[in-house]
């Protein structure tokens, strides 16, 4: 709908000609994007797009540059983006040359009233050791990734995470680390700082390093964060679970009500008894097994060994053996469940970025997202090869057609 003025990759000017915004639901406690501005990212070399607050719809080809424009949105939030990409990886490459920078900027309606931001690698990429991301507020360098979530929140589902259900434990840990970031940002650091003493504790246990002093004190950390980061978890999952298997959560089907549950040792811990103590009894199990760990070649005990539990409810199933459109009407569901919890958190809306999300839906569930996403105000990025998937957003959305790096306006559905 409104907007906007649109630039090519190309960087010429496109007339704007979407219509004037009118009656779009949109909640006073919207963060949204309104501009936003990319320069030599993936296969854009450089892209200027207004906005409304309103959902967006990208359609489009396969390859056409949806899922780059989203993945790009996603370096506006702390961590390595929807992709989880090296940061040299999304520089454009053109006839094999890479470019040796790339960034994008955003001004946007946060949370705190309109600011800029920014984030990107400056200067050579290719042959570092390590590129360095850079981050601006409104112009100035920021100290981390962490100030970005200060202004805006952003919630993803790629159809990567169709899998989340029967893929591995580490990328579930990884689903629900990045939704308590969002409820809590120093999440980060606990994470860190617990994921660099287990590499060192490996390390010494690997190369035979006999001292116990410097050991005792790795462990230490690993106890102290790891239940720190625990406790997080479960906090958030508590949270998730009741809002997903409330009375207004039953109320929202056609999506099913979900059951979450962390399951693991250090989770068992927490549950009998205060979290000194479960930090005692971890600092104890890996002293005592730093022989059994050696020999593994890893630890065997700490929050990185645990695992999300995800159950259908009212078919009484684990979501691993639900069909492929429960299993996506699942995560949705979850999806949603964070979006309302962290706007009542933080008092807007989260971005929400959804790929290819109507994948595996049937109608009633299409019209369902639909009213979920208005009635939550938030401004919503949806992609799909076709504008037909889309039809309940008619007269709410603003319709955005991508080919070869060019975004133009497109019907209203």
């Amino acid at each position: 709908m409104s907007g906007a003025a649109l630039r090519r990759s190309d960087d010429t000017l496109q007339d704007p000609v979407l219509p004037a915004t009118v009656g779009l639901r949109v909640s006073k406690m919207t963060a949204a994007i309104r501009r936003l501005d990319l320069t030599d990212f993936r296969n854009y070399r450089s892209l200027r797009l207004d906005v409304d607050p309103a959902p967006v719809i990208l359609t489009g080809a396969n390859g056409a540059g949806k899922t780059n424009l989203l993945e790009a949105l996603s370096f506006l939030a702390p961590g390595r983006g929807l992709r989880r990409a090296a940061l040299g990886d999304v520089a454009r490459s053109e006839r094999g040359i890479g470019a040796a920078s790339w960034a994008v900027a955003a001004q946007l309606d946060g949370r705190n009233g309109p600011v800029a931001l920014g984030s990107g690698v400056e200067g050579p990429v290719e042959g570092a050791q390590r590129s360095r991301r850079m981050v601006r507020i409104d112009g100035a360098p920021a100290r981390g990734q962490a100030a970005l979530a200060e202004h805006l929140s952003i919630v993803w589902l790629t159809p990567e995470m169709d899998r989340l259900f029967q893929d591995g434990s580490s990328g579930r840990r990884r689903f629900l680390d990045r939704m308590v970031f969002g409820f809590d940002p120093e999440h980060a650091n606990r994470l860190g700082a617990y994921e660099q003493a287990l590499r060192g504790r490996q390390r010494l246990l690997r190369d035979n390093v006999d001292d116990t002093a410097w050991l005792s004190v790795l462990e230490e950390t690993i106890a102290s964060s790891g239940i720190a980061l625990a406790a997080a978890r479960r906090e958030a999952v508590a949270r998730l679970d009741a809002a997903l298997t409330s009375s207004d959560a039953a109320a929202s089907l056609p999506f099913p009500r979900a059951e979450l549950e962390l399951v693991g040792d250090v989770d068992t811990w927490l549950a009998e008894g205060p979290a000194l103590a479960a930090e005692d009894r971890l600092r104890a199990a890996l002293a005592e097994a730093r022989g059994r760990d050696r020999s593994a070649g890893r630890t065997e005990q700490g929050p990185h060994r645990s695992d999300l539990r995800v159950s259908h409810i009212d078919k009484d199933m684990p979501a691993a053996l639900c069909s492929t459109g429960e299993q996506k009407a699942l995560l949705i569901a979850i999806v949603l469940a964070h979006a309302q919890l962290l706007t009542l958190d933080r008092g807007a809306a989260p971005v929400l970025l959804l790929d290819e999300v109507a994948a595996h839906l049937d109608e009633g569930r299409r019209a369902a997202l639909a009213a979920r996403i208005l009635d939550l105000g938030a401004q919503a990025w949806m992609t799909g090869t076709d504008d037909g998937l889309f039809t309940s957003f008619r007269g709410t959305a603003q319709y955005l057609r991508v080919a070869d790096a060019t975004v133009s306006p497109a019907d209203d559905g």
